[in-house]
């Protein structure tokens, strides 16, 4: 085995030692890359699951808020309201939501003959449902039909 020379002295460390203790060989920088890969791949998808989740469950909370903002106005007023924008100006909802789904305020809207109450005395909007055509992928429906 070779000795190293250190300031004119033969070095009791043999070479092979003082190569290894300088860094890390490639095969282990490639090891560690492969791995950071592999948690960066399973942490993405989990975080892109994640919001699909939250922009479901702000579209299930809107769409129960907008329907109850129609039938209390159709049974305060004794007529169903004919756009979202008679829910904002009578202060029932303080603006219309942007649907997550779509990003967008383009919702469907749903006009039925059907009265509500024994009251009322007009017909109009008795429903409304996003307007994106995509299927949830937690519980694989349109989105349109919730």
């Amino acid at each position: 085995m070779g000795r190293v020379m250190l300031t004119g002295k033969t070095s009791p460390i043999p070479r092979r030692a003082l190569r290894s203790a300088a860094g890390f060989t490639l095969l282990e920088m490639m090891v560690v890359l492969a791995i950071i890969a592999i948690l960066v791949g399973i942490a993405a998808g989990r975080y892109d699951r994640s919001v699909r989740r939250a922009q479901e469950a702000t579209l299930k909370s809107d769409l129960k808020t907008m329907r109850q903002a129609i039938e209390q106005y159709t049974v305060d007023k004794q007529a169903a309201p004919q756009s979202l924008e008679d829910l904002v100006s009578a202060g029932y909802l303080r603006e219309i939501p942007v649907d997550p789904i779509t990003q967008q305020r383009d919702w469907q809207l749903k006009f039925e003959d059907v009265l509500l109450s024994a009251d009322q005395n007009s017909t109009g909007l008795t429903d409304v449902h996003s307007n994106s055509p995509l299927v949830s992928s937690v519980e694989n429906t349109p989105y349109n039909t919730w």
